[in-house]
């Protein structure tokens, strides 16, 4: 049997449908206020049986900070995929951030290596790599910079990372994905969804950054031919292109009707708003929404070399306009 660990997220859900299409036997943990129905939403893109398909999953409530609840989860389980995660940029949320991501990591690994477990497979992400020199292209050998100014989320994620090769260190198999900007339809509504509302919104400006994207499907596809593959203990970058954030929206706008931005967002309003975003946090408890380290990425122009994965597996990443196109049109439905 597989266990996969955030079952109900992004990742963790759409990964659900192909490994069920596949015809695997199926565990997935949740936390206690988790909504699994909404995974249903997912499904209904892929398939008119959703009922018949979601109802082959064998849910279990165990929280990745749980440790006898968790080991529960782990009976009978060969592989695992590990795709729960806190994500925040808020620097306050970081002592919930380094449980979740960090503690619930090294969890996780230990209860592999307790069990006996074939093989692991970490969703991790670009935020754990070091910054590419002069346009170099940030490859899985780019080294991370602790001096750098780094975000929480990029901090815990590293952290995180240490925990699996710590695992390999003591005779776990493992392997790492480091997803980009992941595009596609949540069942919570989140992720990627923010972007695609941008460009729904025909918002006229554009920040100055780039980054790498991909698509949900391909992440989850690489991910099931990892696991079933001799490859272990190596970690691989998951971008299918690298946009500037102009680009995108400039794609996005159309397929919206509407127009592409041409005024380029300046930096310094970004940061003066992050600012005043503080203030208000601190002085009315706001929830953050413009964190320093969001600024920073929309400005940074960050490029990938997808080069180890499509060598290492011979894939073919999904044209961006067809992911786009895929996206923007399960947006609308789900919106109708």
């Amino acid at each position: 049997m597989i266990l996969v660990t955030g079952g109900t997220g992004l990742v963790g859900s759409h990964l659900l449908y192909f490994l069920l299409k596949e015809n695997a036997n199926v565990r997935a943990i949740h936390r206690k206020n988790s909504n699994i129905k909404a995974v249903k939403k997912v499904f209904a893109l892929y398939t008119a049986e959703v009922d018949s398909l979601f109802n082959k999953i064998e849910w279990v409530e165990a929280n990745i900070t749980d440790i006898p609840a968790l080991t529960l989860a782990f009976e009978n389980i060969i592989k695992v995929y590990h795709c729960a995660a806190f994500i925040s940029f808020d620097p306050s949320k970081y002592k919930v951030l380094k449980k979740a991501n960090v503690e619930g990591t090294a969890n996780i690994v230990n209860l592999c290596l307790a069990s006996n477990i074939e093989k692991l497979c970490y969703v991790s992400s670009v935020a754990t790599l070091g910054s590419n020199l002069k346009d170099q292209l940030i490859s899985e050998e780019t080294p991370w910079n602790p001096d750098a100014k780094n975000s929480v989320y990029g901090i815990t994620k590293y952290g995180a990372e240490m925990e699996i090769w710590r695992g390999t260190q003591e005779g776990l198999d493992a392997v790492i994905v480091n997803p980009g900007l992941i595009l596609g339809t949540s069942p919570d509504g989140g992720g990627s969804s923010i972007i695609i509302s941008l460009g729904a919104s025909g918002i006229p400006f554009y920040p100055s950054g780039a980054m790498g994207i991909v698509d949900v499907q391909d992440v989850v596809k690489t991910m099931i031919l990892l696991m079933n593959s001799e490859v272990k203990n190596e970690q691989f970058i998951l971008v299918g292109e690298n946009l500037t954030y102009k680009d995108l929206l400039t794609r996005l706008a159309p397929m919206f009707d509407k127009k592409p931005p041409t005024k380029k967002l300046p930096k310094n309003i970004m940061f003066f708003l992050s600012g005043m975003d503080w203030l208000s946090n601190k002085l009315f408890n706001t929830k953050r929404r413009i964190v320093k380290a969001t600024v920073r990425s929309m400005f940074t122009i960050s490029l990938y070399d997808m080069f180890k994965i499509k060598n290492t597996l011979g894939f073919q990443f999904t044209p961006t306009e067809e992911t786009l196109k895929r996206v923007v049109a399960e947006k609308k439905k789900t919106s109708n």
